[in-house]
């Protein structure tokens, strides 16, 4: 039989038998996706999100941030991009002997580029495999960002990827030998390694041809096997869940609760109704694609502050659990077909479709308490991804549902867009209005929000306690009988519970009221008018409470007509300028480090700037990873003179307080302390200021400092507000 035919039936039937199999898989997996519930705004602005296919998916930016195993990425990602034409060529070559592709199937660029990228390929793999051999999490433990992934599948793709390289150098350069190469010249790495074979003669080339064509086509297919049943599968849905992410602007807000494509009317629910999720099967079509799209890389892990203080919090952990349960319930999810039922109501005839074991895994608890001596700190993780726990232990534990701060390093970091805040945002909204399972310490910041308008239970009359500490008027909305805010008022001062009750907040506040009088700038506070935003409560899953406290604002801002809001708090920034909007509250809100270091630029605050003290500076991640800012402080300490020093986490990479995600209201058993580990890194700058741009880090880092203070260590160092040490420098100018 002719070779030509026989090339061409081989590799015929190995390809149609192997995309069967790929092609069954792959409609597996989109029917999976689509049982999820609706979505809702994952494909407008569609503008946006084309530039984001550029940046992050075809730019690799995210992946950038990380040079060395991001550039590494861009040759394998770009390398497979180029060496696509190969699969056209290497299938045209059963059929026809010299086949090229039509048009630049000549071209020696075209050529060169193929061996270029082939070998940039190889260079990336090798990168690849040092990285994994230098972090390897038998060696390393937690310690490696890979504790908890499947290593032993990594290693079986890049062993692949080398597979494909050499199979495609081996057919190709045979075909330079034999005379049928497309390119006649450029292909620089084919032509060399023809010169290994050449010797062995046409015939011979020719069958090494042959066989070299089947071993690649086969390799390819077995590759794409492999991808579409492993975490490889983000090749494929990276690009699906970049295009539609959330798109705001940093961070961004939570997601209100939806109902029917809109926000849920809390005052008028649904029986229906989903408060949160609760079970695998009340999640999202996008939720899904999240899970499959995980890279398992765990950039999260690395930066996530929980899981450096041995907490068995693992952003990149929780999201395989909820991919592996998302697998193990498809069955059930196929046979419901998306039904929509009540929260925690399952489909009974789907149900009576499954077998009775797979009954019992449906039925396994979602959320709730897993965590046992043998598992303290990995939650039940081995170092390769494979659980050593029963499954009859709930798929989410407690305790690392609670140990998230929401300082959104995660989503930050994350290559491929995953929203890990919203998914645990979401579950512990299920854990607080469903099932009333949450930690004991929450109930009172509830009750105290609730009843009092502020999580510390403070009286609204003290809200103006401050104002009697300074010596400068202080105008307060409503005094002098105003229904709206008077037309030669800047901006309205949002003060803030912290800034009205805490002490060290109260410093903040005063530093900020007198900096904004001395440059003249007309400002009002609202008083024992003011009222919390809601932000502890949300971050805590009670969105009820939230809701009752956003809409009483937000009526009350439209009804006065706030227009420009300042504010000391990150936490109060993020939830009115980014959150409120959700609710018809539509304002100019800036944060004071940001008004403080314009009106410095334009010489309405004169600080001297003498050479200072050593200041480092700590970002807040509400102000930083969920507002973007991060200039503003940093420019204002400058201004002041004073000698700043960066730590190794800072900026976007920064590492959190530990207060956030209502934790400030939670007690922290497990690990180690995130503000003692924040503290100490600030400590070891050397700087004897710490400088802050939020309350709630103003809190966090001053307990820890002073605690290291008590074992005899950090001595001299103080934890101090931007706007305090602008106060400061700003006086001396006055004095001088």
């Amino acid at each position: 039989m002719d070779q030509m035919l026989i090339r061409a039936i081989v590799g015929t039937v190995l390809a149609i038998a192997l995309l069967f199999f790929a092609a069954k898989r792959g409609m597996f997996l989109f029917s999976l996706a689509r049982t999820g519930r609706q979505s809702v705004g994952r494909f407008t602005d569609p503008t946006i999100r084309v530039e984001a296919e550029a940046t992050e998916v075809l730019g690799q930016r995210k992946l950038l941030k990380w040079f060395i195993p991001g550039i590494a990425h861009v040759f394998a990602f770009w390398g497979f991009l180029v060496l696509g034409l190969t699969i056209i060529e290497a299938f045209g070559a059963l059929y026809v002997a010299d086949f090229a592709v039509p048009i630049i199937g000549t071209w020696a660029i075209i050529g060169f580029a193929e061996d270029l990228f082939a070998i940039l390929v190889l260079v990336g793999i090798t990168i690849f495999a040092l990285i994994r051999l230098t972090n390897d999490p038998r060696k390393e433990g937690r310690a490696s960002r890979f504790f908890g992934s499947h290593t032993a599948g990594a290693w079986l793709i890049l062993f692949m990827i080398f597979n494909v390289v050499w199979t495609l150098f081996l057919y190709r350069a045979a075909q330079v030998n034999t005379g049928v190469f497309p390119f006649p010249d450029g292909a620089f790495a084919s032509e060399y390694f023809a010169t290994w074979i050449n010797g062995l003669g046409i015939h011979t080339n020719e069958w090494i041809e042959t066989a070299g064509l089947w071993l690649n086509i086969g390799v390819i297919l077995i590759l794409l096997l492999i991808v579409l049943n492993s975490k490889h599968l983000h090749i494929f849905t990276a690009p699906v869940n970049v295009y539609t992410s959330r798109r705001p602007n940093a961070l961004g807000p939570l997601q209100p609760i939806m109902y029917d494509g809109k926000p849920l009317d809390f005052e008028d629910p649904p029986e229906d109704a989903l408060f949160g999720k609760g079970h695998i099967s009340e999640f999202t079509w996008k939720n899904y694609v999240d899970f499959m799209a995980c890279t398992e890389c765990g950039r999260c892990q690395d930066q996530c502050p929980a899981w450096n203080t041995e907490k068995p919090l693992s952003p990149k952990l929780l999201i395989m659990d909820l991919r592996d349960n998302l697998f193990a319930s498809s069955e059930y999810l196929l046979a419901a077909k998306g039904t929509t039922l009540g929260a925690g109501e399952l489909d009974e005839a789907a149900l009576a479709t499954l077998t009775p074991e797979q009954q019992e895994l449906l039925q396994r608890p979602f959320i709730g308490d897993r965590m046992d001596t043998k598992h303290a700190g990995t939650d039940g993780y081995t170092y390769d991804g494979h659980r050593d726990f029963s499954l009859e232990l709930p798929v989410i534990g407690n305790d690392v549902l609670w140990s998230c701060t929401m300082c959104g390093a995660c989503v930050n970091q994350c290559p491929v867009d995953i929203e890990h805040v919203d998914h645990i945002a979401d579950m512990r909204r299920n854990q607080v209005m469903i099932a009333s399972d949450f930690p004991t310490e929450l109930n009172g910041m509830f009750k105290n929000v609730e009843t009092k308008g502020n999580p510390w239970g403070m009286n609204a009359a003290d809200r103006n306690s401050w104002i009697t500490e300074v010596d400068f008027e202080v105008r307060v909305f409503g005094r002098d009988g105003e229904n709206t805010i008077p037309a030669d008022i800047e901006y309205l001062f949002w003060v803030g519970c912290a800034g009205a009750f805490e002490d060290r907040a109260k410093k903040t506040t005063k530093a900020v009221a007198e900096l904004l009088h001395t440059a003249g700038v007309n400002f009002m506070v609202l008083g024992d008018g003011e009222t919390c935003t809601g932000d502890p409560a949300r971050r805590a899953g009670n969105e009820f409470i939230y809701q009752m406290q956003a809409m009483q604002n937000v009526e009350m801002l439209n009804e006065i007509k706030a227009t420009k809001i300042v504010v000391t708090c990150p936490h109060c920034l993020n939830t009115l300028k980014r959150e409120y909007p959700q609710i018809g509250g539509n304002y100019d809100v800036v944060h004071h480090t940001e008004l403080l270091r314009e009106l410095v630029n334009y010489n309405r605050l004169t600080p001297v700037t003498e050479p200072g003290g050593s200041v480092t500076y700590h970002d807040p991640c509400y102000l930083g990873r969920h507002n973007n800012i991060y200039l503003p402080p940093r420019e204002l300490l400058e201004a002041t003179g004073a000698k700043k020093i960066e730590m190794g986490r800072s900026g976007d990479k920064s590492f959190c307080c530990g207060a956030g995600g209502a934790r400030m209201w939670m007690e922290e058993k497990i690990g180690t302390q995130v503000n003692k580990n924040r503290g100490d890194e600030a400590i070891a700058t050397g700087a004897k200021t710490i400088a802050v741009a939020c309350p709630f880090c103003s809190v966090m880092l001053n307990d820890a400092v002073t605690s290291r203070q008590q074992e005899g260590q950090a001595e001299g160092v103080v934890v101090s507000d931007v706007a305090t040490l602008l106060l400061e420098a700003t006086r001396k100018k006055v004095v001088s």
